[in-house]
């Protein structure tokens, strides 16, 4: 049974405030928090970074979600693309999909051929191990569905037009691969589920149970966040408000909130 909105709103609320205590815990020890979110197509992953973000300075948390590489960062060392977003001090930065494109997409789809991969696989651990030896809290956390609940939203997708950008031709394809891309994800698994950089799957079938049990794991591994809140001197008025002061050269119609006939 999918959760209910008002529930999940009242049991996310809380999460929120940790989240943004979070944050000024981050800022005020120069934490870096980077946080990979991986996963089907349909998955959930806008929706869980959107429920992680939401609540913090924008300027602090970084969402990146990078296009397929230009001819330029296609003769590149496969991870410099990626390194230019990591977080600096104070920061969190949330991939929506991330390096690990290597050994998801553009194996089963066949963009990067059997050596780039393996080569990836070998690399992945060693660069992981780098980042957060330098002190970088690194998480990693897929998101996982059911082929019938991913067939759902794809319909859902394809019959919204709201949500139609959505659907790629990657997307579609992806369809008839489902058991190509478990076979790639177990193979990922064996070989980048490390003691310093673990994996974490999330069973996304719900999307908000799946929201609410993945912040809840981020929370609990990070350290005691408990920063006050910065003194704010708010003095008063001295003088009584002011009205703003300006002419409209042409007066804007209200909108109407309901259609005539």
């Amino acid at each position: 049974m999918t959760m209910k909105r008002k529930l999940y709103e009242e049991l996310l609320e809380p999460l929120e405030l940790e989240l943004v205590a979070m944050a000024r815990w981050a800022r005020a020890k120069g934490e870096r928090i980077c946080v990979l979110f991986e996963g089907r197509d349909t998955a959930g992953k806008g929706g869980a970074i959107k429920a992680v973000s939401e609540r913090i300075n924008p300027r602090q948390c970084r969402v990146v979600a990078l296009a397929k590489p230009n001819e330029e960062e296609s003769g590149q060392w496969y991870f410099q693309r990626y390194v230019r977003h990591l977080p600096s001090a104070g920061q969190l930065v949330l991939f929506d999909r991330s390096w690990y494109n290597r050994a998801g997409v553009e194996h089963v789809m066949g963009f990067a051929d059997e050596d780039q991969v393996e080569a990836f696989l070998k690399a992945a651990p060693v660069f992981e191990k780098m980042l957060v030896d330098d002190g970088i809290r690194l998480f990693k956390y897929w998101l996982s569905c059911d082929q019938e609940k991913q067939e759902e939203r794809f319909t859902e997708r394809l019959d919204d037009p709201l949500k139609r950008w959505k659907l790629s031709p990657i997307d579609v394809a992806a369809r008839t691969r489902y058991a190509d891309y478990t076979a790639a994800r177990e193979r990922m698994f064996a070989a980048t589920n490390t003691e310093w950089a673990p994996w974490t799957v999330v069973d996304f079938n719900d999307q908000r149970h799946g929201r609410l049990t993945l912040i809840r794991d981020l929370l609990d591994r990070l350290p005691e966040t408990k920063v006050p809140p910065d003194a704010i001197d708010w003095p008063e008025l001295d003088h009584e408000p002011l009205t703003e002061d300006f002419c409209l050269l042409k007066p804007i119609k209200p909108f109407p909130l309901h259609k005539k006939g």
